[in-house]
């Protein structure tokens, strides 16, 4: 089941990924989806599974935009583990401590990311500040939001069918 949900959730952030690709900001992708759906399956299932999600996203991620493969895949990599070993040591089942995840995983990616690739053209890196905490904060608030989602509809899907079962046993 486990797995099943982890490529749901992978195979749902891709698309999501590829079909907003027109949501930029100054040059720089204002949500990275494929990341919070690592950082999400980190928090959930742990530093292992976090480190695969990583690492298989972030590949599938990097063939599909072009460019180097790779980049991309071990930053996701390193955010996916690290994220799942926080998130065993610290209570995170609130919104507020999850916010901080997915600030913290991806400014960690960001910084990853372009390093690396700085370093394969052999530039100094730079970094939008700006840009990297407005894409940190979006990102922390959708990942927020689909924790909610998730967490919430087997009750949703409850209390509908319950509801469902008293008005079906009133005559009126």
């Amino acid at each position: 089941m486990k797995v099943i949900a982890v490529v749901a959730a992978l195979v749902l952030a891709l698309l999501f990924q590829t079909t907003l690709a027109g949501m930029s900001f100054r040059g720089g992708t204002l949500v990275n989806f494929v990341l919070i759906a690592v950082i999400c399956v980190a928090l959930s299932f742990g530093a292992v599974t976090g480190l695969l999600a990583g690492a298989a996203g972030g590949l599938v991620q990097d063939a599909i935009a072009g460019g180097v493969v790779g980049i991309g895949g071990l930053s996701k990599t390193i955010v996916g583990f690290f994220v799942g070993v926080v998130g065993a040591h610290f209570i995170v089942s609130q919104p507020a401590p999850r916010f901080v995840m997915f600030v913290g995983g991806t400014v960690v990616h960001e910084l990853c990311f372009q390093s690396l690739y700085n370093l394969l053209e052999g530039r100094a890196p730079h970094f939008a500040w700006g840009t990297l905490f407005t894409q940190a904060a979006i990102n922390g608030l959708i990942g927020i939001l689909a924790f909610q989602i998730v967490e919430g509809a087997p009750g949703l899907m409850q209390r509908r069918e319950s509801r469902r079962a008293t008005f079906g046993r009133r005559r009126f």
